[in-house]
């Protein structure tokens, strides 16, 4: 079969995707758009390359930067090219090279054998070392420590360099002493981080030229995904492969280059024609994902972006609806609304599934959860936790449950030790026991520790850690103290945020969520007034806690960061948070290389929606315990009027609104013309256009017994009411939808 009849095999594809794949020789940029099909290209152009007789399958090298993506290249090219498909080298950056350094590792002096170290054992060794240097780790975390050291891989920075860089830093001549220390230590070992394996392949390359010619001569044709995504040394190490036979294909989008946190240099792909002389660039911009209006918006953002090569999304799919931007007054009044509308989809037909909720941080996650949780709408959160079973929601929980009932042996256990108070397992379940012999509680036993001979040497901390909690109990009683104050005075004596600095991952945002749930206290005191006690507010959360809906295997909505979107498609999306100052966030506003950023972030978000969009802001939102006035993102404020519909946030007379665009657009005070205020967030004339505040319909009361109809679970009946503030939870046996416990004032449904 010649080339041309080859060809014909693939006329099912677009004609800038053949061109891809046709193009098998030198250096080729293929700038694939969201949605444009570049995983079918890199799988059929090496289906091609193989049908052609170009090569051995052996002699083709693609990598990606997940195990999950290799594999399904793998099986994909399988599936295309069944004979050899599987001697493809398809896999990640980490484990090419790691297969390469087990053969010639012994050059740069390694065995084949050498250990790979995970984020423990790196834990575990800078620990050691900053007690051999006598640092003291408040002064030098080893979160930080590992993240400048990982920094200074990516750039191939020696320690000698970074000691260079510092000048008159002292703290990063510090560092860069830990830094030459833990390399000597893993050396020892005869072990590397996963930063070594890419910096000691080019190193083995640069070092034995003969090895990387065996590797230049076997991979004739090499192919990269996520370009956009890499960093330094990644570069380096496929330049340096593909130098004999210059047949090198990338495959990213600068348009979607949202990691520079991990390292990830958009430059790379920027620059890609200056660095591989004779390029090509071959534009993939048919989008076969979302319809055109959303596609039309996240052209017009993106289009503002100063550094990028420049494409525009296009479609044969329906124009489709206009872009929602949705006005809401608060947080809750955003998640009520989003809730709303997946009911109201739900009961036209759609799946729970087709819904997706999309945001820049964690923390703004806690409103959603909450209004799902009331609305009874499965959920579930993708690459992170649900906001009351994060670690550090629960300990924080856990403190304030013990100070309601300091004999709550379950959650005792939790926090004795947390943060550390040399408090170790073992007293713990000496206590334990002693308290199960005597019928008594821990927390009655460890009171009088010095009694029991078992406890003696560790009765002074235990003691300490009594007086800590009894101080707080005394607090919570006095009446002295409001729970935001209780919680703060918990932060502040535990030294929690301290804790979280020195010794766990991502302590930023843990703080923040930290934050976050003294939002949700000071919201339950204005709800609840005097009513507002601890066991009253632990008794309200234990309904965000109730797993009843979380089933990651079932029909569920899911929520996530816009980070962790990507790749992702959902037929409806909600971005939450459409404010300066959260999105894009305060961090970035001031920096043009950071604004870029976010505004690729906000196109990353875009292009997530197949058929509908929502893009929803607040008047006013609680974050982390202080109330913001933002005005509207700049993001939605780059999107055209003609392809967005304005709801919410407007000006309203009786039962019809007006809408005021510059209230819409710029987050202004809305102005208010008939109905009266009747406090934050609320007001008489509770009508928007498509979506009703969650309120009970015409005072609707519930009782034991009562028939009910939701609309979308169908007929039911009361099994359990209780009373929670201004509102009522309601347990309701479904007769198809099985038992739900909903909150009344987002209850959709009518008694019959």
């Amino acid at each position: 079969m010649n080339q041309s009849e080859i060809q014909k095999n693939f006329s099912h594809m677009n004609t800038m995707q053949q061109q891809a794949v046709f193009t098998t020789e030198g250096p080729l940029l293929i700038l694939a758009g969201a949605g444009s099909g570049k995983t079918t290209v890199l799988v059929n152009r090496i289906a091609y390359i193989l049908q052609c007789s170009l090569c051995k399958p052996w002699q083709i090298l693609a990598i990606t930067f997940t195990n999950k993506a290799a594999g399904e290249l793998k099986e994909r090219i399988c599936n295309a090219v069944p004979e050899g498909g599987g001697d493809i080298w398809a896999a990640t950056f980490h484990s090419t090279c790691a297969r390469i350094l087990r053969r010639y590792g012994n050059i740069i002096g390694y065995s084949s054998h050498f250990t790979v170290y995970g984020t423990d054992d790196q834990k575990k060794l800078v620990k050691d070392i900053l007690k051999q240097l006598n640092i003291d780790e408040k002064y030098l975390p080893v979160k930080s420590i590992l993240s400048e050291i990982s920094k200074a891989k990516d750039e191939m920075k020696t320690p000698e360099q970074m000691r260079k860089e510092a000048e008159f830093d002292s703290r990063k001549k510090d560092i860069s002493k830990v830094y030459e220390l833990y390399q000597a230590r893993l050396k020892t070992a005869d072990a590397m981080d996963f930063d070594d394996m890419l910096c000691n392949t080019v190193k083995l390359f640069e070092t034995a030229p003969d090895v990387l010619e065996v590797y230049q001569n076997q991979f004739k044709y090499i192919m990269v995904d996520e370009y956009q995504d890499t960093n330094k040394v990644q570069y380096k190490f496929v330049s340096m492969l593909a130098e004999k036979h210059n047949n090198i294909c990338v495959v990213g989008d600068d348009d979607q280059s949202i990691y520079k946190f991990r390292g990830a240099t958009i430059e790379n792909i920027l620059s890609f024609e200056n660095t591989f002389k004779g390029a090509k660039i071959i534009r993939l911009e048919q989008n076969y994902r979302s319809t055109q209006n959303i596609l039309n918006a996240a052209n017009e953002v993106i289009s503002n972006n100063t550094m990028r090569k420049g494409k525009t999304l296009w479609t044969e799919n329906s124009v489709g609806d206009k872009i929602e931007v949705h006005t809401s007054d608060t947080e809750r009044e955003e998640a009520a609304f989003i809730a709303s509308q997946i009911l109201d989809g739900v009961e036209k037909g759609r799946k729970y599934s087709d819904f997706a909720v999309l945001y820049r941080m964690n923390a703004q996650s806690n409103a959603v959860e909450q209004a799902l949780s009331r609305s009874g709408v499965p959920h579930r959160i993708i690459g992170g936790h649900r906001f009351y079973d994060r670690e550090e929601i629960r300990d924080m929980v856990a403190y304030l449950q013990v100070i309601n009932n300091p004999h709550d042996d379950v959650r005792l256990s939790r926090i004795i030790n947390v943060p550390k108070r040399a408090i170790g397992a073992t007293t713990v379940q000496h206590a334990a026991d002693i308290a199960a012999g005597l019928g008594e509680s821990i927390y009655t036993v460890i009171s009088e520790a010095d009694s029991y001979p078992q406890l003696s040497r560790a009765a002074s901390k235990l003691k300490s850690f009594v007086n800590l909690i009894d101080g707080f109990i005394d607090a919570e009683q006095s009446g002295d103290y409001s729970l935001a104050e209780l919680y703060n005075l918990v932060l502040e004596h535990t030294e929690y945020k301290e804790y979280l600095k020195r010794e766990k991952e991502n302590a930023d945002v843990r703080i923040e969520n930290i934050e976050e749930l003294l939002s949700n206290i000071i919201k339950f005191e204005e709800d609840y007034g005097d009513d507002a006690t601890l066991s009253a507010f632990l008794e309200e959360i234990s309904l965000q806690t109730d797993i009843d809906n979380y089933d990651a295997d079932a029909d569920t909505c899911v929520m996530m960061t816009l980070h962790s979107a990507k790749g992702l498609e959902f037929p409806v999306v909600f971005i939450t948070g459409m404010e300066d100052g959260i999105f894009p966030s305060v961090a970035t506003m001031m920096n043009p290389d950071e604004l870029n950023e976010e505004r690729r972030l906000a196109y990353v978000g875009i292009t997530r929606a197949k058929e509908k969009l929502y893009l929803t802001k607040t008047n006013s939102r609680m974050l982390f315990g202080s109330t913001t006035y933002n005005k509207t993102s700049r993001f939605v404020n780059e999107i055209p009027e003609n392809l967005i519909e304005f709801t919410g946030g407007g000006r309203m007379f009786g039962n019809s609104q007006v809408y005021d665009k510059s209230s819409a657009v710029n987050g202004s005070n809305r102005t208010q013309v008939g109905g009266t205020r009747q406090g934050a967030g609320s007001y008489s004339s509770n009508v928007f256009k498509g979506y009703t505040k969650p309120a009970v319909s015409s005072g609707a009361t519930y009782n034991v017994g009562d028939s009910v109809l939701h609309k979308v679970f169908g007929k039911g009946m009361i099994m359990k009411t209780q009373k929670m503030g201004n509102d009522v939870m309601l347990e309701i046996a479904f007769d198809k939808a099985g038992t739900k416990t909903l909150m009344a004032n987002f209850c959709k449904m009518e008694k019959i």
